[in-house]
């Protein structure tokens, strides 16, 4: 309950309002007394009492408001020094009316309403005490009517609060878990990522690299300079692949863009080192980053794979601009295959990754191929209206 009010500003102003409105009451109770009474033998005992009523409920919020020993003990206290004045100068009967409060929020549930339903007792008998004898049916029905009302209120409000709080802990607890999921398939998204970028930069070099160094190495005694021109292949490929691990560390971006000469020029130079052709149909227009790259990226897939399986003789890339989408086309004349079959056996990404690369850019990727009849392989993006 502590806990719940220093979070709950309402609480914390409702129980100033309790305090004061106990001190007002009490301070009104004793001026009623000696307003109307003549000093007398009770006098001294009715202010000593008073000042010590006071004095002790200054203590309440030093100890709390849970229900610890010290607080139990100190409320019993309160509550005989309030029976004893009541039992004086039955005119401090509604300084009660604070005491349920105090005795709702401290005790248990069946000790305050036991609490509540003693006080209310007392209340009764300095309502009769005051009426000097005569029968009033109000003062038998209002103060339990009033004590039931008010206990009734508190308890209603302090489910509502109860259930309030739990909401909220509920919805901060759904918030915590959302963004954990969020973030757990945050990493797995950049986990495929760059999977996708070292299949299609690294491993690809990689594997030209060891293609042409196993040529090498076959030649090396009939044809030296073939052999020579195998190596230097290898040591460029070598060069390009420790460029794009660097660009790796630095942003990811492929190092053919790292330039700035764009897409076209970027492609054009891909082209060039796979000794395939290239063309741009169109009228060229600012591409988003994301889109430059994966055009690229799709673009040295699909000639790696030209290049390790296809046995081409030939290869042409092409970039079309189409106004509301950017084309990508690679064609060959090598041996094709099946769409419905995996190219290449089971290695690597491959086609799988092309199409996630499309996709992720609203886009898509289309396979036309049949065995002995060559491949073209089709990138689709759409470009936004800004474009």
């Amino acid at each position: 309950m502590e806990e719940d009010m220093e979070r709950d500003p309402d609480a914390r102003r409702l129980a100033r309002i309790m305090h004061t409105a106990f001190f007002l009451l009490l301070g009104a109770s004793l001026a009623r007394f000696l307003l109307r009474h003549d000093w007398e033998a009770r006098s001294p005992w009715i202010v000593a009492l008073t000042g010590a009523l006071a004095s002790l409920y200054l203590l309440g919020p030093v100890l709390g408001t849970r229900a610890t020993p010290r607080r139990i003990a100190w409320l019993g206290t309160v509550v005989a020094v309030w029976v004893l004045l009541v039992v004086l100068a039955p005119s401090f009967a509604w300084c009660a009316v604070p005491l349920f409060y105090t005795g709702l929020r401290t005790l248990p549930p069946r000790a305050a309403l036991g609490l509540v339903a003693l006080l209310t007792a007392f209340v009764v008998f300095a309502q009769v005490r005051l009426a000097h004898g005569g029968w009033d049916p109000n003062l038998i029905v209002a103060p339990p009517a009033v004590a039931a009302l008010a206990t009734g209120v508190f308890v209603y409000s302090d489910r509502q609060a109860a259930r309030q709080r739990a909401l909220i802990d509920d919805l901060i607890r759904t918030r915590r878990e959302l963004a954990a999921i969020e973030r757990r398939e945050g990493t797995l998204a950049e986990r495929q990522r760059l999977s996708m970028e070292i299949h299609d930069t690294l491993a690809q070099g990689l594997s030209s690299q060891q293609m042409l160094l196993q040529a090498a190495d076959r030649t090396w005694d009939g044809d030296p300079e073939t052999a020579r021109r195998h190596v230097r292949t290898a040591e460029s490929i070598a060069e390009r692949n420790l460029a794009e691990a660097r660009r790796f560390v630095h942003d990811l971006a492929p190092a053919d863009l790292a330039g700035g000469g764009g897409l076209e020029e970027a492609l054009r130079g891909v082209a060039a080192r796979e000794s395939a052709a290239f063309r741009v149909d169109g009228t060229p227009v600012p591409l988003p980053d994301r889109a430059q790259s994966a055009l690229l990226r799709i673009a040295q897939g699909a000639l790696a794979n030209i290049r390790e399986h296809a046995g081409a003789d030939s290869a042409a890339v092409t970039l079309t601009y189409l106004g509301d989408q950017v084309v990508l086309d690679v064609a060959d004349d090598g041996r094709g295959f099946d769409p419905a079959d995996r190219p290449g056996g089971v290695r690597g990404h491959g086609l799988p990754a092309m199409r996630v690369r499309a996709e992720q850019l609203g886009g898509t990727l289309t396979v036309e191929s049949a065995p002995g009849e060559g491949t073209v392989l089709s990138a689709a993006i759409p470009l936004s209206p800004d474009a």
